[in-house]
């Protein structure tokens, strides 16, 4: 039920944003946040948001990405800047609903060339 998009390909110390919507409704979102995985690596939080709009980060990207939501569209957003190839991954975002309903996005593809 989310959509991500924005992936793709990108030389070290570029940029992209990811975005991610859900195709159909979810009421009440409460968290937002985004994930990924490198191949042969566990599952990692990347950045959440909160529905105040409190934020926190993995430790890898803090002062490189932000991550913010725009809720009249249910959408979160990722900003990456100064990318490194170590954040080539699968991406994923996610939802959590206020009543802890979980969703997950399809996963778009973010390869950082060196």
């Amino acid at each position: 039920q989310l959509q991500a998009s924005g992936g793709g390909l990108v030389q070290a110390g570029g940029s992209l944003t990811l975005s991610c919507a859900p195709s159909g409704t979810i009421f009440s979102i409460n968290s937002m946040a985004w994930y990924r995985q490198a191949p042969g690596k566990q599952r990692e939080l990347v950045a959440a948001i909160s529905r105040y709009g409190n934020t926190n980060y993995g430790d890898s990207v803090k002062g490189r990405f932000t991550i913010s939501r725009d809720n009249a569209k249910n959408t979160v957003y990722l900003q990456m800047n100064s990318l490194k190839p170590e954040d080539t991954a699968v991406y994923y975002c996610n939802v959590e609903a206020l009543n802890r309903s979980n969703y997950w996005g399809q996963g778009t593809l973010v390869t950082v060339s060196s």
